[in-house]
């Protein structure tokens, strides 16, 4: 994630990958407190492995880490993807409402820092291992032809040892009381994600470093200042199947450089607000009831890839969501248009309503935990029965682990999730009145992959796997943070 403060408010910008729209910006009063506002884009690019078309697909791709910052009157969201080869430029004087200009150019700028400096001058800074600044364009629309572009930090992760396993990379770029401070993440072999800073006088070096913190994997990040004075870094952790949640962890400036944490440690708690909960600033129920003027989908909610926009209403049939099949599809992860939203700890729940009376043979419909290793409870159309099947893909290939035949059009689905202690365990459920609850299946383990590069997140599906033309109509979506106590 990065983060920039102007005046008394706080915008922050993380990644989202092969989600779309993607690079979600979020605002706080208080660094506690923080609310989705807007994205940066609706779709990265229009390319195949973005669209999930053609068998290509962007899972764990697209657009990677992104940079926030205000320049002169103007907020600059950039970010870029390995996958198309580009860096992304994003560029508004409303972040809350756009619109947003956009430019791209060759190459992808590796976990880049976008740095405006005080003599008009604008870089980036990038790469891993060998950390390089490249000059852009003052109005940064692209690389400035013949400007500086050279090697700033030669092997950055040495300040860690010998002995690394990841190389420095995540930079973010910072200046204050007139000198330069470079923050990366590496990973010594055997030990734990580390933060590293590296100082400077001038932009192009000579730069000097030191490990700034190395506690519990907390790491990659930044700097973020309070009005009063305060100072914290921003960092993030693994915490498994949940995915990575982000930490504060105070700053004091002692010899010119910030040092972080007590006694080199992330503190439990601050002195600073309490969380307000998730609920409805980044996840949000959703009764799928519009009225004149609100946007078709609240910004909770993230497609799985680029969307098919002819195979989405919310006004085919007013106050439900229908997903149409346009395509015949093997799985889940190749099924378009699964409309999504990130699950939440320590616990939480999703709970969805569908009309499965106009499936297809062949159609699956219904309520997903959606990572590499998959969950799901949904309805099955077999010739001419329905059937309430649970599968799971723990062990990497999809499995049925259960079917019930279904004798009515509409049925509730239940996902539930157990973050705690990273027990990252999942249950499913189904019911025929709303009110008494069957399990099915069997529990899901939750497992954080690379193939997708984040945590769990709930989903809404239909799609086919014999004939396209169907539709399941859904309801509504209710997420809580709590789960059913079982006996």
């Amino acid at each position: 994630m990065a983060m920039i403060r102007v005046g008394n408010t706080y915008y922050m910008s993380s990644t989202t990958m092969h989600l779309s729209p993607g690079v979600p910006i979020m605002k706080s009063k208080d660094l506690v407190n923080w609310e989705i506002v807007n994205y940066a884009y609706d779709i990265l690019d229009d390319v195949d492995a973005l669209n999930l078309t053609n068998g290509k697909n962007a899972y764990g791709k697209g657009s990677w880490a992104s940079s926030i910052r205000f320049h002169e009157g103007t907020f600059y969201v950039s970010t870029f993807a390995q996958n198309t080869g580009k860096t992304y430029i994003y560029s508004t004087t409303n972040i809350e409402r756009g619109p947003w200009k956009k430019v791209s150019f060759k190459p992808a700028f590796h976990d880049h820092s976008l740095f405006f400096d005080n003599d008009g001058r604008t870089y980036m800074v990038y790469g891993g291992g060998n950390l390089r600044l490249v000059e852009l364009t003052a109005d940064a629309t692209g690389v400035k032809p013949d400007g500086l572009n050279k090697v700033i930090i030669t092997n950055a992760s040495a300040v860690a040892g010998p002995n690394i396993g990841l190389n420095a990379e995540g930079s973010q770029l910072f200046k204050h009381d007139g000198k330069y401070f470079l923050f990366n993440i590496t990973w010594p072999r055997g030990g734990m994600r580390t933060v590293i800073i590296h100082r400077a006088d001038k932009i192009t070096g000579p730069w000097e470093g030191r490990v700034a913190l190395q506690d519990k994997g907390v790491a990659q990040g930044g700097l973020i200042d309070k009005p009063s004075g305060e100072w914290f870094a921003y960092l993030f952790r693994d915490s498994g199947a949940v995915g990575r949640i982000p930490y504060l962890v105070p700053v004091k400036w002692e010899d010119c450089w910030p040092v972080l944490g007590v006694d080199g440690k992330v503190p439990e708690t601050l002195n600073l607000p309490a969380s307000k909960g998730l609920i409805p600033g980044i996840v949000a129920s959703d009764e799928f009831t519009r009225h004149d003027g609100e946007p078709a989908l609240p910004l909770v909610w993230q497609w799985n890839h680029n969307p098919d926009i002819a195979l989405w209403s919310l006004t085919q049939r007013p106050g439900f969501l229908r997903l149409t099949t346009g395509r015949v599809d093997v799985d889940i992860e190749s099924a378009r248009n699964t409309l999504t939203q990130r699950t939440i700890g320590p616990e939480c729940s999703g709970v969805t309503s569908v009309d499965v009376s106009h499936l297809q043979d062949g159609d699956f419909a219904g309520l997903v935990l959606l990572a590499k290793n998959y969950g799901i409870v949904g309805v099955k159309s077999d010739v001419s029965t329905n059937f309430l099947v649970m599968v799971s893909a723990e062990s990497n290939e999809p499995k049925e682990m259960e079917r019930v035949a279904l004798n009515q059009p509409t049925v509730f689905l239940k996902a539930e999730c157990d973050f705690k202690n990273r027990t990252d365990k999942a249950r499913f459920y189904y019911s025929l009145d709303g009110k008494s609850w069957t399990a099915i299946g069997a529990p899901l383990k939750m497992t954080y992959t690379l193939a997708h590069f984040m945590g769990y997140r709930f989903g809404l599906f239909d799609h086919a796997t014999k004939t396209p033309g169907g539709h399941a109509d859904f309801d509504f979506f209710r997420i809580s943070d709590k789960i059913q106590n079982e006996k």
